[in-house]
Order: C-alpha cells, then structure tokens, then sequence
C-alpha cells in the first residue's frame, strides 16, 4: 500500500506475493486507511483473475487491461550484438527520459517507480545500450525458479532496430543461466510492437490476462 506516482493524489494497493488474495473486506479497510491519508481514487498493480475478485467485490473497476505471456526459456538465440552493458547510479535520469518517451502517461515510471521495479524481486538485472547516450534499458528479475521480465523501453525514434531484442535476450539468458524455468511478461493490449517482439522470441499469450482496476475513495471530512 503506497502511492502510485510521487506528488499524485492517487494510492496505490497490490496484494502481497505467496499468500492468499485480499478478501473484499480487507480491500476495503486498505481503502479507508488511504483516504484517511488524503488519497481521492486508488490503482492496483497488474492483477490476476484470482486476485482481482476482492477489488470488484469492493467496488474497483477495471482501468487498464493487459496481455500475460509466458516463455519457458527454451531454444533462446544468442544475444544480438549491441552496445549493452550495466546500469549505473547515474544513468537513472536517462533511464527515465527514454521510459517517459517509450510509454503513455499512464504507463510511465518516476524514480520511486524504479526502484520498485529494481526491488521487486530477490534479485534483478538492470541493463541499458546506447555509446555516448542511454537509449533503451530492460529490468529483469528472478525469484527462486521463477523470472519476470519487469521493464523494456527503447528510445521511440529507435524503435524497430533491434536494441529491445538485444536486451530482452540478454535478460532471459541471465534467467535461465540461473535455473529458472519460466519467465512471464505483460503488455498493454494495444502495444502491437511489444507483443510481437516477444511472440518472436518465442513468448506465449497465457489463456487469461491482467488487469489494472482502481476506484474513487471518499476522503474524510476534518471535524471541527
């Protein structure tokens, strides 16, 4: 339970990994510590269909829908050769101009938005290309035998060259180099470019997607 962007007046919830989803009632009671924090509407992160059913039971809607596939990491191609290397402390305000550029507002991440990605995981790959600029950058991550493919965002004037193929291969090679057996990714369903580039590495639509819900809270009124 947080907030969704840095200085938005919009909260954010995401159920927590390895125990069962949220009942409505407790949805509802996270929704009331928001408001009571100020928060006007609140979003989830991605959700399931089995996650998602205490947020509609709690008045959420669906806001964003997205495309879930999956790759089991066999038959991978070697790394495309491009200028990839490892991200650095100082290159997060390039990292974020090429994020900003790369996605609709909606979409895009702040620097605490980041650092979630990068801490989402047990452990992640951070990984930028580019020669004297930074122009495209990928997040990946693994937890035990499981891989995440967390951000991909390419410059959008360099789009189509093969630096997001560059970056997801190395990506999914340092999973599987590490034993993980099946690494899933998610798309807006409107991003045709993104879809397609994973389907060519070999990536697969899961039967049923995610979605981003959220919903209107009623902050208090102070009492005099």
């Amino acid at each position: 339970m947080g907030t969704w962007r840095a200085g938005a007046p919009v909260g954010y919830l995401a159920p927590v990994g390895e125990v069962p989803p949220p009942s409505a009632d407790m949805v509802r009671h996270c929704c009331d510590l928001l408001a009571a924090r100020g928060f006007g509407e609140v979003l989830t992160g991605a959700l399931s269909p089995a996650e998602q059913r205490g947020f509609l039971d709690a008045g959420f809607t669906v806001r964003e829908s997205l495309h879930l596939l999956a790759h089991d990491l066999d038959d991978l191609p070697a790394t495309p050769v491009a200028p990839l290397r490892r991200a650095r402390p100082g290159d997060r305000d390039a990292v974020l101009t090429v994020d900003g550029a790369a996605f609709p507002p909606f979409w895009r991440l702040d620097r605490e938005g980041l650092t979630d990605a990068l801490e989402a995981t047990p452990s992640s790959r951070f990984r930028v290309v580019g020669v004297r600029a930074v122009e495209g950058y990928a997040i990946v991550g693994r937890a035990s035998r499981r891989g995440y493919v967390q951000r991909l965002a390419v410059a959008p004037e360099l789009q189509g060259g093969g630096l997001g193929r560059a970056l997801l291969v190395d990506g999914l090679r340092w999973l599987r180099r590490w034993g993980v057996a099946r690494a899933v990714v998610n798309t807006q369903v409107d991003n045709e470019r993104a879809r397609r580039l994973y389907e060519s590495l070999g990536f697969r639509m899961a039967p049923s997607g995610l979605a981003v819900l959220g919903r209107a809270l009623q902050v208090p009124v102070p009492t005099r």
